[in-house]
């Protein structure tokens, strides 16, 4: 299947595996670049440049296909160490980078003069507007739908993929809702060019997570996804458990008045807890609502196998025999 993104990239397949915390490692990237797809290391999750500089570094002993790095601009009182990641990233050949959350305008330069091809994330077509005119190369655009932040709009991708269409120049991805090759013919069919997915690859044997956390997602139906920290203008949709249904309490009690501090035990420091011990319960972690359609935990390769093989099968059987 070729498409601007799969030509933007090199990659076999228009299939981008997304950052995320504590789940986006070498195994995981590495394994999608393998299977055709764009496999995606975490940045933000290696505490230190030189951390990352090793996990880049580890990435490429696994593939020799193109992977990348996410790199997530946070405000921050103490920010991460930016200058020394975006180094290490550079340093180590990384040609393609997914950025998210603040405009990473700042750091353009610096990536566009390593060669670096800049995808970046963005819930809005005002933000992915903004995001083109600084000269990123693409974007994801998340839906309502997507497990993480989906912004503070909540509208939906069939909405805002075919706005993106009628409005970007440069290619984009769709993300949020993305599961299997039915997902991937109807974003193609509203204008994107391929699709992200995060909370499917983490329910894949190779995804470096406890088994306690792909069994949730594979329990959980499409009603099992709350949304935490609207108050606070910072949205995420989460797994429920019992962490999560304790913050929304607090939400509801204390109103606008509710501060940060006020949910850090449900929030601080939690991804170690439940990404690698599997305590289910230790507070709240991104999950999207695609959760629905998630049944099985197979490899990577069959994950994208499988996608591809329904999707050529839908646009050369049910959709060419709608036209007879």
């Amino acid at each position: 299947m070729k498409t601007r993104i799969t030509e933007l990239f090199g990659i076999e397949h228009p299939i981008i595996q997304g950052g995320m915390h504590h789940v986006g490692l070498a195994e995981l990237a590495s394994a999608v670049s393998n299977a055709g797809g764009l496999g995606i290391i975490t940045g933000l999750t290696q505490r230190t440049p030189e951390l990352l500089a090793r996990e880049i570094a580890r990435c490429r002993e696994m593939t020799d296909k193109p992977f990348g790095v996410n790199l997530t601009f946070l405000p921050s009182v103490n920010p991460p160490d930016y200058p020394g990641y975006v180094k290490a990233i550079t340093d180590g050949g990384v040609k393609i980078v997914e950025t998210a959350g603040n405009n990473p305008q700042k750091w353009m330069p610096a990536l566009k003069e390593a060669g670096i091809k800049v995808i970046h994330k963005c819930t809005s077509v005002r933000h992915a507007l903004k995001a083109e005119a600084i000269g990123c190369d693409a974007i994801s655009v998340d839906g309502f739908e997507c497990g993480g932040h989906p912004g503070e709009d909540d509208i939906p991708n069939f909405i805002l993929l075919p706005r993106a269409a009628e409005e970007l120049k440069i290619p984009f991805v769709a993300s949020g809702g993305m599961a299997d090759g039915r997902s991937l013919v109807a974003a193609l069919a509203l204008g994107a060019e391929g699709m992200n997915m995060g909370t499917r690859f983490i329910a894949t044997q190779e995804a470096p997570v406890h088994d306690n956390v792909k069994q949730a997602i594979v329990a959980a139906s499409e009603l099992d996804t709350r949304l935490v920290m609207r108050p606070l203008r910072n949205t995420e949709r989460v797994l429920t458990n019992s962490a999560v249904e304790r913050l929304l309490q607090k939400e509801r009690e204390l109103g606008p008045a509710i501060t940060f501090e006020d949910i850090l035990p449900e929030v601080a420091g939690v991804y170690p807890r439940i990404m690698q011990n599997g305590d289910m319960e230790a507070g709240a972690w991104s999950c999207g609502m695609v959760a629905g359609l998630i049944r099985d935990v197979p490899t990577v390769q069959q994950l994208i196998d499988s996608i591809m093989a329904q999707a050529h099968a839908l646009i050369a059987e049910r959709l060419a025999g709608v036209l007879r």
